[in-house]
Order: structure tokens, then sequence, then C-alpha cells
């Protein structure tokens, strides 16, 4: 089975927005609700997976993330009403 990289967008409940890349979605999920993914995800509890995009190569992910986060909030906002409209957590689904 091909290695996985992720790009993701996790969301506070007041719908604050975090973009991040990882190699392992469920451990980095993990370690943001855990009070452990960082100084911003921990101050903001960025805690519902909003969106989440696979890659099969790690330059692929690094590339969409840093796009990404370049982006204004309304148009990512957009990407993740696009898949989420109801932002759900999508941690609770079989995300493959």
């Amino acid at each position: 089975m091909p290695r996985a990289f992720w790009v993701y967008i996790l969301s506070s409940r007041s719908r604050a927005l975090y973009v991040g890349v990882t190699g392992n979605l469920a451990a980095r999920l993990e370690a943001h609700r855990a009070g452990r993914g960082g100084i911003h995800t921990t101050r903001y509890r960025h805690r519902r997976l909003v969106y989440a995009e696979r890659f099969e190569a790690v330059v692929d992910a690094i590339r969409r993330e840093k796009e990404i986060k370049g982006w204004r909030r309304e148009k990512k906002v957009a990407l993740v009403e696009g898949l989420n409209p109801e932002w759900r957590d999508l941690a609770e689904e079989d995300l493959g």
C-alpha cells in the first residue's frame, strides 16, 4: 500500500481555521486534540477535521498546503463548504 500524505483543515467551534500537512492523519489529529498540536491549535482549540486531501507524494502535499495557507479566509471557507457544507467532523468518517 503506497504511503499517503494529507493536507488538512481543522476548525474550532468559532470556525477559526488551521491548515496543516502530515503523513499520519490519525496520529496528527490525536496530537491536536490532546493539546500537543502546536501553539496555534492549542490556543484556538482546533479540534474538528473539516477538510482533508490525500496525496501520494509529500512534495505535492506541501505545495498544496502552502497554496491553501496563502488564500484569504473566504476562499478557505469555500473549499471546506464545497466538500463539507455542514462542517461535520470528518475524523468520524472513513477517509481511506
